[in-house]
C-alpha cells in the first residue's frame, strides 16, 4: 500500500484538532489501522523533531514546534488506549499491545535528543525568551525543567538505559491492567435459589436476573463489576457468598497466566532504578518534584498528620459497629469479617438513621441526573450544554456540546454502563486541545453505574450520582480551559491539584438547591421528601473516620512501596507490606492471601498513573472542601462564585502555578479545616 493510500484509508493519520472537523471517526476506527498509523505518526514526527536542532532559536521553531510536532500522535494514542479501555477485542488487544513499546520509547527519546535539548536551551538564553508572554515562559521553564528531571543530562550509556527502562515500565503496566480487566470478566457467580437472595434489594436481584438471560442462564448471576459487587457486599444476608464474591475481588490477578505479583515487583524495580538513574532518592521524590506536595516526605507527613487527627474516632467506629453485632447477633458474636462489614454498617446506618441508599434511587433517574449535573454547570458557568451528533464506538454512547454563547466551546462523550469489552472504574478522558478559541476541545468520561433493567430506566445510587459529578468536574476542568497552549491546558496540571475541580462537584450531590434541579421520583416527579433528605445529610458523616482511614491506607502504602520497599524482596514481601499496611487502616483482618494491589489499576496499570501520589486524593479533598465554603456562603449555585472558580481554576490549566490558583480564588492558603467540619472529624 502507497503513503497517500494509508493516509487515504486510515481514520487514525489526521486526528488534529483544528482538521476540518474535531469529531474522532470511532466508527471508522479498526485494529488493522492502529499499528501502521502510529508507524507513520512517530516517523512524522521524528523529522519534525530533528528539524528543531537545526532551526532558528526562536518560539514558533524551537518551543512551539516541538508542541506541534506532537499533537496528532498524541491524540491517535489517546484513541486507541481509549478504545482498548471500552471496546476491547482480541484484534484491538494485540494492536495496542504493539504500539505501546514504541510510542513509549519515542517519547522517551525526546528529552534524551542532544540536539533538541542544545535547541531548547540555547533558545532560553534568548532576548526574545526573556520577553515571552508569562504563559510561554512558564511552558518554556517546565519543559526545560522536564527534560533534565527525564535524562536529557544523562551520558550516553544512561539515556540508552532509561529509553530501556520506559519501554519495559509501558509493557508491564499494559499487562498488569489488561490482566485486572480479563480476572474481572471471567469471575461469575450464578445462584439458583432465590432463597440465597434474602437481604437483597429488588433493584439487584433484577439486575442480577437481567444478567443471566443475558448470557443464557437461569437464576441471578452476580460478578465482580461494581453495581453487583456493591449491592452484594451491602444488603445479602447470605455471609458465605458474600465472603466468596469478596475473597474473589481481593485476589484477582494472582495465579496463572494472569497473575500480576511477580509484574508489581519488576514495575517498582524499574519505577526504583529509574528514579536513581536521574539522580533521586526514590521513584517518589522524583515523580512529585513538580507537583504541590514536592517530595515523598512532604506526602507522607500529610498522611500521617491526617491519619493521627483520624485515628481516635476510627477506633471508636470499629467498636460501635462490633457492638452493633453483638445487639444483633448476642454476646457469642464474631469479631467481623472484611466481607461483613459493609452489610453491618448498613444495617446500622439503617438503624441510627432510618435511612436506606435503596430509598434514594427512584430520585436519580440517569436522564434527570445528567440533566442536573449540566444544569448546574449551566448556572455556575454561564454555558448551555446539549446533546449532539457525533459517532462513537458503542450505541449507548452520547455525545454533548458545551457552548459559550454561541461559541461550541467543547464537546464530549458519555458511556455509563458495564460490559464485558470495557474496563471497570470511572474515568475522564481528554481527547484533543483546541489550539485557539475557535476551535473546541473534546473529551469524554466513562462510568460503570447501574444499568437500565427491562423496562424500568436506569436508576442510580447517591454513590453513583457523585462518581458521575466528580468525572464531569474533570471534564469542565479541559472544556472550559482557555490556556493558548495544550500542554499547559485542561486537566495537564499537578496531580494533587488536579482532582480539585472534580471532587468540588461532588459538593453538589449534598445541597437542597442543587439537588432539587434533577432529583426527582421517576414516576411521580416528586422531589426528595425533606424528612429523606434530612436522613441523607445526617448520615452523610456515619463512619467518616473509616472511610478517610480507608483512603490513607491506599495513600500509605503506596508511598511505603514507592519509598521504602526493596523490589528485590519478591512477591511474597510486596503482598505481606501491603496486606499489613491495609489491614492497620481497614476495620477488620485480613486473610493471609488478600492482596487487592494486585488489582490497583491506579498504581500499576501505567507507568506513572497514581504511583507515589494516591494522597492527591486526600490533599485533593482538603482544597475541595476549602473552597466549596465560598459557594456556601453564597446561594450554593452562585453565577458570580461560579464564574470566579472558572476564570481561576478551570480556564487557567497549568498556566500559573496550582498555589497561586487557589490562593486567588480564596484569598489565602488552603485550611484543613473545612475538610474535617464536613467529614464531623474536627475536634
Amino acid at each position: 500500500m502507497t503513503d497517500s493510500q494509508v493516509t487515504m484509508t486510515n481514520p487514525l493519520l489526521d486526528l488534529r484538532a483544528d482538521a476540518g472537523t474535531f469529531d474522532i471517526p470511532f466508527d471508522a476506527i479498526r485494529a488493522e489501522h492502529v499499528e501502521p498509523a502510529v508507524d507513520a505518526l512517530i516517523a512524522e514526527a521524528e523529522e519534525t523533531v530533528k528539524a528543531i536542532a537545526d532551526a532558528p532559536r526562536t518560539y514558533d521553531a524551537t518551543l512551539g514546534a516541538l508542541e506541534a510536532a506532537t499533537e496528532k500522535l498524541e491524540i491517535a494514542l489517546t484513541v486507541v488506549g481509549h478504545l482498548e479501555a471500552v471496546s476491547t477485542t482480541p484484534a484491538l488487544r494485540e494492536a495496542y499491545n504493539q504500539i505501546q513499546p514504541k510510542a513509549s520509547a519515542f517519547f522517551s527519546s525526546l528529552p534524551l535528543d542532544a540536539g533538541l535539548y542544545r535547541a531548547l536551551s540555547e533558545f532560553a538564553e534568548t532576548e526574545a525568551a526573556q520577553s515571552l508572554e508569562p504563559v510561554q515562559s512558564r511552558f518554556l521553564k517546565k519543559t526545560l525543567d522536564d527534560f533534565r528531571r527525564h535524562g536529557a543530562e544523562l551520558d550516553e550509556a544512561g539515556k540508552e538505559r532509561l529509553r530501556g527502562i520506559d519501554v519495559e515500565l509501558s509493557k508491564k503496566t499494559t499487562r498488569f491492567s489488561q490482566n485486572v480487566l480479563d480476572e474481572t470478566n471471567v469471575f461469575e457467580l450464578l445462584v439458583t435459589d432465590e432463597a440465597k437472595l434474602a437481604g437483597l434489594p429488588p433493584s439487584a436481584r433484577a439486575a442480577a436476573r437481567q444478567s443471566a438471560e443475558q448470557k443464557g442462564q437461569e437464576g441471578w448471576r452476580f460478578t465482580l463489576h461494581a453495581p453487583s459487587y456493591i449491592a452484594v457486599m451491602t444488603y445479602l444476608d447470605d455471609a458465605s457468598i458474600r465472603e466468596q464474591i469478596w475473597n474473589a475481588y481481593n485476589t484477582r490477578a494472582t495465579a496463572g497466566e494472569r497473575d500480576n505479583r511477580k509484574l508489581i515487583c519488576d514495575i517498582l524495580a524499574l519505577r526504583q532504578e529509574k528514579a536513581k538513574l536521574l539522580g533521586y532518592g526514590d521513584f517518589a521524590d522524583f515523580v512529585l518534584e513538580d507537583r504541590m506536595a514536592k517530595s515523598g516526605a512532604k506526602a507522607t507527613e500529610f498522611v500521617d498528620d491526617l491519619r493521627g487527627r483520624t485515628e481516635a474516632a476510627f477506633e471508636r467506629e470499629k467498636d460501635d459497629l462490633y457492638a452493633y453485632r453483638v445487639e444483633l447477633e448476642g454476646e457469642g458474636a464474631p469479631q467481623l469479617e472484611p466481607w461483613s462489614v459493609g452489610y453491618y454498617a448498613e444495617k446500622l446506618r439503617k438503624a441510627r438513621y432510618d435511612f436506606d441508599d435503596e430509598a434514594l434511587r427512584p430520585y436519580f433517574r440517569v436522564d434527570s441526573v445528567l440533566d442536573g449535573l449540566f444544569g448546574i454547570a449551566e448556572k455556575l458557568y454561564g454555558v448551555r450544554i446539549e446533546e449532539r451528533q457525533a459517532p462513537a464506538w458503542n450505541d449507548a454512547v452520547r455525545c454533548y456540546g458545551v457552548w459559550d454563547g454561541e461559541r461550541l466551546a467543547a464537546a464530549f462523550y458519555v458511556d455509563l454502563y458495564p460490559r464485558e469489552d470495557k474496563r471497570g472504574g470511572a474515568w475522564m478522558n481528554a481527547l484533543s486541545y483546541g489550539p485557539d478559541i475557535e476551535t473546541p476541545h473534546l473529551g469524554l468520561f466513562c462510568a460503570n453505574v447501574t444499568e437500565p433493567i427491562g423496562d424500568t430506566p436506569a436508576l442510580l445510587t447517591h454513590r453513583e450520582v457523585e462518581t458521575l459529578f466528580h468525572e464531569f468536574g474533570h471534564l469542565l476542568h479541559h472544556a472550559l480551559s482557555e490556556v493558548p497552549l495544550r500542554s499547559l491546558g485542561g486537566t495537564n496540571v499537578a496531580w494533587d491539584f488536579v482532582e480539585l475541580p472534580s471532587q468540588i462537584m461532588e459538593n453538589f450531590c449534598w445541597e437542597r438547591v442543587s439537588l432539587d434541579l434533577f432529583a426527582r421520583h421517576y414516576e411521580t416527579g416528586e422531589t426528595i421528601p425533606e424528612a429523606l433528605f434530612e436522613k441523607m445529610r445526617a448520615a452523610r458523616t456515619f463512619r467518616a473516620a473509616t472511610a478517610q482511614m480507608r483512603q490513607l491506607g491506599f495513600g500509605t502504602v503506596d508511598l511505603k512501596l514507592h519509598r521504602e520497599f526493596d523490589p528485590a524482596d519478591g512477591p511474597k514481601a510486596a503482598m505481606d507490606l501491603a496486606r499489613d499496611v491495609l489491614e492497620e487502616h481497614a476495620p477488620a483482618p485480613y486473610p493471609d492471601d488478600y492482596a487487592m494491589i494486585c488489582g490497583f489499576t491506579h498504581l500499576f496499570a501505567s507507568p506513572v498513573g497514581y504511583a507515589a501520589a494516591y494522597y492527591s486524593y486526600k490533599w485533593a479533598e482538603v482544597l475541595d472542601a476549602d473552597a466549596f465554603t465560598r459557594f456556601l456562603e453564597a446561594d450554593v449555585l452562585s453565577l458570580e462564585v461560579g464564574q470566579h472558580f472558572r476564570k481561576a481554576i478551570l480556564a487557567m490549566g497549568d498556566s500559573r502555578d496550582p498555589a497561586e490558583l487557589f490562593r486567588e480564588f480564596m484569598g489565602r492558603d488552603p485550611s484543613l479545616d473545612a475538610l474535617l467540619i464536613r467529614s464531623g472529624l474536627a475536634a
